[in-house]
């Protein structure tokens, strides 16, 4: 049976792991990067099927980027059909002006969420692309792909909300620079930045409740969920997932799944 290796950080919990469920199918093999494992996740694998969760601290990505190097170097080109990283994980810092997180502990989850949400992308990205760049050339020819699961603030501003905003801007920015590093590539990988659209997760709650005095956008993030307008995890997986099987993946190397 030909096997599909899928990649996956932040599996253990709200959309990422709706999507591990969702990729657990006969003949793929899935190798979930989270702090935690998932009990359900790893009764839920079916028969054909391959599920490795290994125990990361994405807050440290240079180790998780190297364990992630030197897996692939075991692995024989022959044995995949595609190669797909999906970069998930990411963090929300304390909801406040800049200028209120001047603490130790406030400086140290804004470092905590820049590497979550950035810098471990980023090495992990660029560990998969060079650990696999002789799997795409024939008579392999292996498809990789490379999905960044982006967000609608990484191209809004929106106060107290600098850390996670710079993150998601800057791997929509960086998505762009790979796209073009690949284009000129033989046998390049696409590559795409994807916004999933408003989800019903933790961090929502976070977000609803976030002191008023803090945040002003907090009524707006709870009218999200008053006015049912919230995506379950489950359906925005599907969603992202079938983006990343579209024909004309990374065409568009910065997408929003609600375009057309």
């Amino acid at each position: 049976m030909t096997q599909h290796l899928y990649i996956l950080t932040g599996g253990s919990r709200g959309m990422g792991l709706a999507m591990a469920h969702q990729l657990l199918k006969p003949g793929n093999t899935l190798i979930s990067l989270a702090r935690s494992t998932s009990a359900p996740l790893s009764t839920a694998v079916p028969q054909g099927a391959t599920l490795e969760q290994w125990s990361v601290d994405l807050a440290q990505p240079a180790q998780a980027a190297q364990r992630l190097r030197e897996w692939l170097a075991t692995q024989p080109a022959c044995r995949y059909a595609s190669a797909t990283l999906i970069n998930n994980a990411g963090v929300i810092p304390r909801i406040a002006p800049l200028s209120a997180c001047a603490s130790p502990q406030d400086m140290a989850e804004l470092s905590n969420a820049l590497r979550v949400g950035l810098e471990a992308p980023m090495l992990l990205t660029a560990a998969f692309l060079g650990a696999t760049e002789g799997w795409a050339a024939p008579p392999h020819s292996v498809a990789r792909r490379v999905l960044n699961i982006s967000s609608g603030l990484g191209r809004r501003a929106m106060a107290s909300q600098s850390g996670y905003c710079a993150a998601k801007a800057g791997m929509d920015h960086f998505t762009r620079c790979l796209a073009l590093d690949e284009a000129a590539k033989p046998h390049g990988a696409k590559v795409c930045s994807l916004a999933p659209g408003v989800i019903d997760t933790d961090m929502q709650i976070q977000l609803r409740g976030a002191n008023p005095a803090d945040f002003p956008d907090v009524q707006n993030f709870a009218a999200l969920k008053t006015g049912g307008m919230l995506t379950s995890p489950d359906a925005a997986a599907a969603r992202v997932l079938a983006w990343l099987q579209r024909t004309d993946f990374g065409a568009n190397p910065v997408a929003d799944v609600r375009e057309a």
